[in-house]
């Protein structure tokens, strides 16, 4: 990252937390019609990766983006994330409707979704999320193996945006940004730690 310029008031890292929350903004208003939420998560992700590119990180060029790729692929990657929570909910609501078996029935759904969780949204950060949906889920599969710890700090950083969200509901609409940045330093993390091995 460059270094402030004479007269600049906010440094080059501000300049990048600005143009995080505003592709945050623009990610939050794409995902409204929820079957684009990959889509829309996997975009933010790959322009904020293009920040190490000097390429610009901003809502224009995430929009441009978004635009091009939308396709039936995408949107069925949005209806398999759709239905798999919908079902995690149903699962959550019958084990809390006092099943024989209930507590524990709850807490190994509760796993399961957890773990299509982080899969789902380590395909998000994946560069491969861009063309081919298939190849981004199989080697999001691998690296959640692989790289347990890149697994939980995905796992904080969705805790982070859903706490934030919690407290004050209007940083909902800034979360997916952050989260998006957390994605896609955790798949650099990982695929630098391949390149050294």
């Amino acid at each position: 990252m460059r270094t402030r310029e004479a007269g600049e008031v906010f440094g080059p890292r501000m300049a990048l937390f600005a143009d995080v929350l505003s592709v945050g903004l623009a990610t939050a208003a794409a995902c409204l019609p929820l079957v684009t939420a990959p889509a829309a998560l996997s975009t933010a992700c790959a322009v904020l990766r293009g920040a190490g590119q000097d390429r610009p990180v901003t809502a224009g060029r995430y929009f441009a983006l978004l635009r091009r790729r939308l396709r039936a692929g995408d949107l069925l990657a949005g209806g398999v994330a759709l239905a798999g929570l919908l079902l995690l909910a149903a699962d959550l609501a019958l084990a809390g409707a006092g099943l024989p078996g209930a507590p524990l029935f709850a807490v190994a759904a509760a796993a399961i979704g957890a773990c299509a969780g982080v899969v789902g949204l380590r395909a998000c950060g994946r560069p491969e999320s861009l063309t081919d949906w298939r190849a981004a889920v199989r080697g999001a599969a691998r690296d959640a193996v692989a790289d347990v710890g890149g697994s939980g700090l995905v796992l904080l950083a969705v805790a982070t945006a859903a706490l934030c969200a919690w407290m004050l509901l209007p940083l909902a609409f800034l979360a997916p940004g952050p989260l998006a940045l957390a994605l896609t330093a955790v798949d650099v993390r990982r695929s630098a730690a391949v390149l050294v091995q």
